[in-house]
């Protein structure tokens, strides 16, 4: 895991939210004043607790429904042990976010696999955007069709759950091949409006498929246009943004904004810059289940720690 932090004031102001815990068998981490620091792994009783006191909402992502080259042939088989995991889970979520690259190649197929797999968990879920999703003849219209008619522009929107303020966007439109993502000064706009009215010391959860944080801009993995983005989030004093497109799990922490990036239930990619180019990364069958996952995540009221555990489809 790579970590960046920083110890700025903007943690320390977090008002009434929060314990994020992410279920599964990994590494948890827990922040204070900024820092984050490896903890023991929360127990049975511990995670009850927390799933008792607040609400819990799932991530996947980057399915890539179609997939079937060498790094995984079967990326609807491993979707599927994904949502296994998630019907196995002792406490229904409130909800599951899927943050991206749903379908491989924006196929009505493939959109129609990963609405019957996904949809066995009986979850409502909240989608945004990958690239894969939009490389239709009608540059994502077979998405905004399933997935966004009630979304404003590309597809993004917000909606409130038990006192926080989730807001989906998108960031793969016209996206150049090896290009940062970006988000446009229409969605921008939308965004300075939606959270105009929001309390300072209410919860923001941003998610989006690229990360708004640049893990890497030689290969695209960062938002040209984010900074605009955070700017407008500065003011409250707890937001969390979740995403995906590298396939694999970062962190960092700047001020009062905690970013975190999921795992593939596909395939993973290499690091940053240990490979010529982001891509399918092929390994040895047996390790490929240890690289791939989901998240669960508790919201607990009358918390300030944010505590992360990573789930693999490895994990018992």
């Amino acid at each position: 895991m790579t970590q960046h932090h920083d110890d700025g004031e903007g943690i320390s102001r977090r008002h009434a939210l929060e314990c994020m815990i992410w279920a599964g068998t990994g590494v948890l981490w827990t922040v204070s004043g900024g820092v984050p620091v490896s903890l023991n792994l929360l127990g049975a009783a511990e995670a009850a607790e927390a799933q008792a006191s607040g609400f819990t909402f799932l991530q996947i992502s980057d399915s890539h429904i179609g997939f079937d080259k060498a790094a995984n042939p079967h990326a609807i088989d491993t979707l599927k042990e994904a949502i296994g995991k998630v019907k196995a889970l002792p406490a229904k979520p409130a909800f599951m976010i899927h943050t991206g690259d749903i379908t491989h190649l924006s196929k009505a197929a493939q959109f129609d696999n990963a609405d019957q797999i996904i949809g066995g968990t009986g979850l409502d879920v909240h989608y945004v955007p990958g690239e894969h999703d939009v490389i239709d003849e009608g540059n994502g219209r077979a998405y905004i069709e399933r997935y966004g008619k009630n979304a404003k522009g590309a597809g993004w929107y917000s909606f409130d759950q038990n006192g926080v303020h989730f807001v989906g966007l998108v960031n793969v439109v016209n996206l150049r091949a090896g290009g940062l993502g970006n988000l446009g000064a229409e969605q921008l706009a939308w965004l300075a409006d939606d959270l105009r009215a929001v309390s300072a010391s209410t919860p923001i959860v941003v998610f989006a498929h690229i990360p708004l944080w640049t893990v890497y801009a030689d290969w695209g993995w960062g938002t040209e246009d984010s900074t605009q983005a955070l700017a407008l989030l500065k003011r409250f004093g707890s937001v969390t943004v979740l995403n995906g497109h590298i396939h694999q799990i970062m962190q960092k922490v700047e001020g009062n904004i905690t970013f975190h990036t999921a795992r593939s239930t596909a395939f993973p990619q290499p690091a940053p810059g240990t490979a010529p180019a982001p891509g399918p990364m092929t390994v040895p069958a047996g390790q490929l289940r240890s690289l791939l996952g989901i998240t669960d995540v508790a919201v607990r009221n009358g918390g300030q720690e944010l505590a992360i555990i990573d789930s693999r489809l490895s994990d018992a």
